[in-house]
């Protein structure tokens, strides 16, 4: 009995094979791409998805290693010029100072080079001797009373300033960009004895008419800190603003109160910073002559009044060379202890 052609098309699948016919012989292979044997690939085909991925992420890699090779190279000669600007006239400028140190001067005061080693010896004089720890002991209490006012002045405008950061930081910032001895003239006349301070002081009962800030060594330390106070906020700034309020959060809730929390978190956090704001008061101060001229006395100068009188008034160029070479020693050593000081912070962070 012949089948109809119903019956025989309901029994063929869309592909070609006949389910229904027990002897299978009518299988055909399925439609689709042809799977290549493994390691083999026609040339018409296309590179599968995850294979480009790769190759892309690998060339990705490779252009940024070369990048970050080359970036190096292109700041260290970018850097070179002014490098070798400033180091040039630097070592000229020093060898110049010392060269003069051991010279002489003539009976007109003009200074001749030479070798005259009694410059040298002429540096263990008291009165020099005096001079020097002066303004050694002037430059490490501005640094302190620095840090005391900076603290909390950083200390607010980094985790309490928000959007009006870059507001207070320019509010303190921009006064500094007049002229140093302007500056200076008019701090003296806040201090004077007639000034706003004092007869505010004396209203107030705890100043007389014999009470004086300048002329003294208070007016000298006060001009100093005045002048170079900016110098230590915007480090302790800096270090604080890095620092972030989570790390404070975490110490108030190990050491409790807000003073332990300063101590035992907030300043060795900011130990870096504090140090070079130290650096970059104590250098300027050591050597200042404007605030112990202005605000201080006879027996108020500073080794840079020295250095000023030897060369403007003194004619003797020789011996202020000298002077200045003893300055200059005293400065290399407090920069020498703040370089070692800062390499062992960044191999402890490096740990």
């Amino acid at each position: 009995m012949a089948h109809s052609d119903t019956g025989s098309d309901t029994g063929r699948d869309p592909r070609g094979d006949t389910r229904g016919d027990p002897s299978g012989t009518a299988l055909r292979p399925p439609v689709g791409p042809a799977v290549p044997a493994p390691g083999k690939s026609r040339p018409h085909e296309r590179v599968p998805e995850p294979t480009r991925t790769r190759t892309r992420t690998r060339t990705r890699t490779r252009t940024r290693t070369r990048t970050r090779s080359r970036s190096p190279r292109l700041w260290t000669w970018l850097l070179l010029p002014g490098t070798l600007w400033m180091t040039g006239f630097l070592l000229a400028s020093l060898l110049l100072v010392a060269t003069l140190a051991l010279g002489t001067t003539d009976p007109l005061g003009n200074p001749r080079f030479g070798f005259n080693p009694g410059n040298l010896s002429a540096l263990a004089d008291p009165a020099y001797r005096t001079v020097l720890l002066r303004s050694l002991g002037y430059a490490l209490i501005t640094c302190l009373i620095c840090l005391a006012v900076a603290y909390p002045v950083a200390y607010a405008i980094a985790l309490r300033g928000g959007r009006f950061k870059n507001l207070l930081v320019a509010a303190i910032v921009v006064p500094f960009f007049a002229n140093y001895l302007v500056r200076m003239y008019g701090w003296s006349a806040v201090l004077s004895d007639d000034g706003p301070l004092l007869r505010a002081l004396r209203a107030l009962g705890v100043a007389d008419d014999g009470t004086k800030i300048l002329q003294t060594g208070a007016g000298v330390i006060a001009g100093l800190v005045y002048g170079f106070v900016v110098f230590m906020i915007i480090p302790l700034y800096a270090a604080m603003e890095r620092m972030g309020t989570s790390l404070i959060e975490a110490g108030r809730d190990l050491y409790g109160g807000p003073l332990r929390t300063f101590l035992f978190v907030t300043v060795p956090a900011t130990r870096q910073g504090a140090a070079a704001g130290c650096v970059l008061v104590f250098l300027p101060a050591m050597g200042d002559f404007v605030s112990a001229q202005l605000m201080g006395g006879p027996d108020q100068i500073m080794i840079g009044n020295l250095i000023q009188d030897k060369f403007f008034q003194g004619q003797n160029w020789p011996l202020g060379s000298a002077l200045t070479m003893l300055l200059m020693a005293v400065l290399f050593l407090g920069m020498l202890g703040y370089l070692r000081r800062a390499r062992k912070d960044e191999a402890e962070a490096a740990r």
